[in-house]
């Protein structure tokens, strides 16, 4: 099986079957003995045809008088990966872009899908032009959705927000491959000891300016290769993740719960913040999902992690004034990530911010109730929008008189004057990432 027919695979099953495009392209890449250019190339053509998503969509209608959704899923998803071929990756002649697509139209089609394929993509490898983009002054919002490929809908949250410029540079950094982000174990190694090992296994990198455990990898091989990661010497973890279990600030021999907790990053960075002294508590509503964090805290030789399956609105009952410190990392919209997971940016839609705000809400309040008189609750997410953060956070204190927000800011690593954290891909350049630190004072 060839690169463009993996990656047909791949798409359709994203498309089709509604998989997850990380774990499908795994799939498909560890079934087959791919060299490492047909790795790249499998890997390019399943993101970037998923990520183009809707762009891709909108140039094939420019060069077809057959809607899509008249036509057959295996042979749309052979006219989007085409497409992409032609008006995404320069390298690829158009020729072989067309021949190769043509093929799979054969072979997953009939003679007649194939002429069809054939005479869409020679038209569009012909007469790019048809498929201009419109004018960014007559239709903003339109433009960036089309050019950077995102939901409209978004867009126009953000450039109501935001303005145009500043949506353009998110977006256009939503759309970069972000580096590999990784922790030293404080727990087996310091950062420097950490530095020296991945340098002589092959590993290029620059220590992170924003968190004292961080390191940043931009060369590397198949990280299942490398015996620091086997012998627990790291964990893969971004910059602004990191920074939520500083600013925890939790000490040894504490009890810390950490709701919503799997699979387990900041579980683990609070335990090695704590020396591997205290308890810390990490549940979660799946317990499959836990089964990593019980991995993750073997192999990092952590044992002060205990885990537990529960709904985490629960937790108020169950360990009322218990914990010196509380993490609700809340389930979240996560578009924050959206350069992590191409298919994401797809799979939401506006309501999604009208249903997980009263979750977050009923997570926090519940998780308060552990906190013990003058201990610490830290509310984060992987989200940029107020509905789920700052409107949260707010609304908490409205409600809760026996806490007060703390200058969140002042804790980070890199200390700032913040009274909320809110981190941008293209300000930060890390994760979108929220972050609010509270006391109990009664």
């Amino acid at each position: 099986m060839d690169a463009r027919q993996i990656a047909l695979k791949v798409v359709n099953s994203v498309h089709v079957g509604g998989a997850y495009s990380n774990i499908a392209l795994a799939k498909e890449i560890n079934r087959h003995n791919l060299s490492d250019q047909d790795r790249r190339f499998v890997t390019e053509l399943v993101y970037g045809t998923i990520k183009s998503g809707a762009t891709l969509d909108w140039i094939i209608t420019h060069y077809s008088n057959r809607p899509l959704h008249k036509m057959p899923p295996i042979i749309r998803d052979i006219l989007r990966l085409g497409v992409y071929q032609i008006f995404f990756l320069s390298k690829i002649p158009h020729s072989a872009a067309c021949n190769q697509a043509v093929e799979l139209a054969k072979k997953y089609g009939h003679a007649g899908t194939a002429k069809f394929v054939n005479a869409v993509l020679r038209n569009a490898a012909r007469s790019p032009e048809k498929a201009v983009y419109p004018d960014p002054k007559k239709d903003p919002i339109l433009y960036l959705a089309l050019k950077y490929c995102h939901p409209e809908w978004l867009v126009k949250r953000w450039v109501a927000r935001l303005g145009v410029e500043a949506t353009e540079a998110l977006c256009a950094a939503n759309n970069t491959t972000p580096p590999l982000s990784i922790r030293a174990n404080t727990i087996k190694n310091n950062r420097t000891e950490l530095a020296a090992n991945l340098a002589a296994e092959g590993v290029v990198f620059e220590l992170s300016s924003q968190v004292p455990e961080g390191i940043i990898c931009t060369e590397y091989p198949a990280l299942g290769s490398l015996e620091s990661l086997k012998n627990g010497l790291f964990q893969v973890q971004d910059e602004s993740s990191m920074m939520v279990a500083h600013v925890l600030g939790p000490k040894p021999g504490e009890f810390v719960i950490d709701a919503c907790g799997a699979p387990g990053g900041k579980s683990t960075h609070i335990a090695a913040l704590m020396q591997n002294q205290g308890k810390v508590l990490s549940t979660d509503i799946h317990e499959h999902k836990l089964a990593l964090t019980r991995e993750n805290a073997q192999r990092l030789g952590i044992g002060i992690i205990e885990t537990q399956a529960l709904d985490a609105v629960q937790l108020g009952t169950l360990y009322p004034l218990k914990a010196d410190r509380v993490l609700v990392d809340a389930p979240c919209s996560g578009l924050g990530v959206l350069r992590r997971k191409p298919d994401s940016r797809w799979r939401k839609s506006a309501e999604i911010l009208k249903d997980l705000p009263a979750l977050q809400m009923a997570i926090l309040q519940s998780a308060a109730c552990c906190v013990k008189p003058g201990g610490i609750l830290v509310y984060s997410t992987c989200t940029t929008e107020p509905e789920e953060n700052q409107n949260i956070i707010e609304q908490f204190l409205a409600e809760r008189e026996d806490f007060q927000l703390e200058t969140t800011g002042e804790f980070l690593p890199v200390k700032t004057k913040d009274k909320m954290v809110q981190f941008w891909p293209h300000i930060d350049e890390v994760d979108g990432f929220f972050i609010a630190r509270l006391r109990r004072t009664n």
